[in-house]
């Protein structure tokens, strides 16, 4: 008889191996600040805020229980700061790029894994795309920090080149962790240069390299004149730019009007201070974490806000989180279509394919179901008002980042509740269903007979 062959080979799909890379560069993250060089202090921190911080750090959500700048020594914020870039960017990118800068061959396999992980339609041009995000990350974030340099330096001294640094890297990946205090960018509100950095760096960041080189192409070659090249661009990117175009305008107008009687947060300021605090609020709640207003402050009307835009978040293949952009783009226009009685769904004269649409409407669903579950188990666990858990958990599923002051009182099991919704926001719940199903799905050779049933 021949010999049973004892060793198997452990084959992990491309999106088994994304969400493992992730849960390794966390417990690497982890371990690394739960390390006494790490802390301030030089004694340590409990493994439990190691673990959150590490978390919030490579998901780039920003939700921190202990203070970044007084509880991390520059070896703790290093190593927090290397996990954002790494999140941001992707564990696939980063090693990807390294093989790049080494002269290495890509093969078909990471090809697939980069593939994947940005959504991307194709395998062509996976090296030069890899390529181009790197450039344009180091780019952007250069840039920004020079930008902050101007206004950080001056104020801070020789310390202002690692806060610029800091910043500039944790504003474009959509993070929100700083080392200013337990304020954020409060102190610079009504500083044009910091929060016009700050919001150019989220917005780029949150749009998606795919829509960057889009933009980049027409402006080259495009054979109109001014916003005419606009037309060429791809569906994709004219939803992604239009709809985070209406958001922040609608942002920014809805917490004028909701804040600018609050005292406690727009009445004190000039008009161009409202208008520049509000627009702020409008970008940060498309998962960038930074704020000028505290939170808590907020109206329950603007929180409200808040929720949804934080529940939408940035647009895909970028660094934001969310359902994105044009899934939301995608479900308005269904809801429409079936309102009008159409049977066809299109969007800027396209057609949307079935596939597209059952997709929007399952990424929707499961983050709810995700934000609903997260929420129940947190308020069993924290004696906290409903809307201050619920801004805590759709803060963390969208990988936002700000919270109503209860980040720093979760308790043990809140932190550990949080910190697993952070992870499944940030690499997708249907992802996550996905890689650790039970196996492939059988094809369909018997189908049960079709009934009619009534919704709504």
């Amino acid at each position: 008889m021949p010999k049973r062959d004892r060793s198997r080979k452990i084959s992990l799909s491309t999106t088994q191996i994304i969400l493992l890379s992730f849960l390794a560069v966390i417990g690497l993250g982890s371990g690394l600040l739960a390390l006494p060089v790490s802390a301030a202090d030089g004694v340590g921190v409990a493994y439990v805020d190691a673990l959150f911080t590490a978390t919030t750090a490579v998901c780039v959500t920003g939700l921190t229980v202990l203070p970044t700048v007084s509880a991390w020594s520059v070896f703790g914020q290093t190593v927090i700061l290397l996990l954002v870039q790494i999140g941001g960017l992707g564990v696939i990118t980063i090693l990807s790029g390294m093989m790049i800068a080494l002269q290495r061959r890509i093969d078909i396999g990471t090809r697939v894994l980069i593939q994947d992980a940005f959504n991307l339609n194709g395998l062509s041009g996976i090296v030069r795309f890899v390529k181009r995000v790197l450039l344009g990350t180091l780019t952007a974030e250069a840039a920004g920090a020079v930008l902050y340099m101007l206004a950080f330096v001056p104020r801070f001294g020789a310390k202002g080149i690692w806060m610029a640094v800091f910043t500039a890297v944790s504003a474009f990946c959509n993070a929100g962790l700083d080392i200013f205090g337990e304020q954020s960018l409060c102190a610079f509100g009504t500083d044009p240069l910091v929060c016009g950095t700050t919001c150019a760096l989220v917005i780029l960041g949150g749009l998606g390299f795919p829509v960057w080189w889009d933009v980049l192409r027409i402006c080259r070659h495009g054979r109109g004149r001014g916003l005419r090249r606009l037309r060429e661009l791809s569906l994709h990117s004219k939803i992604a730019l239009s709809v985070t175009a209406a958001l922040l305008a609608a942002g920014t107008a809805a917490f004028f009007v909701l804040e600018r009687t609050n005292p406690q947060t727009l009445a004190p300021h000039s008009l161009f201070d409202q208008l520049q605090l509000a627009f702020f609020q409008s970008v940060t709640t498309r998962t960038a974490g930074f704020y000028t207003l505290p939170q808590q402050d907020l109206t329950n009307a603007s929180a409200f806000v808040s929720l949804l835009l934080m529940f939408i978040g940035g647009s895909p293949a970028g660094t934001a989180g969310g359902i994105k952009t044009v899934t939301a783009a995608v479900l308005t226009a269904y809801t429409l279509s079936m309102v009008h009685g159409k049977n066809e769904v299109g969007l800027w004269g396209r057609s949307i394919t079935r596939q597209t649409l059952s997709k929007a409407v399952a990424v929707t669903a499961v983050s709810f179901a995700t934000v609903f579950f997260s929420t129940v188990l947190l308020a069993a666990v924290t004696d906290a008002p409903a809307l201050d858990i619920l801004y805590e958990t759709v803060s963390a599923a969208a990988t936002v980042g700000l919270t109503r002051n209860l980040t720093p009182q979760l308790t043990v099991w809140g932190k550990l509740i949080v910190t697993c919704t952070m992870y499944l926001g940030r690499v997708g719940p249907i992802s996550l269903a996905v890689a650790f199903g039970t196996g492939k799905a059988a094809p369909n050779i018997i189908r049960n007979p079709i009934e009619d049933i009534s919704v709504g």
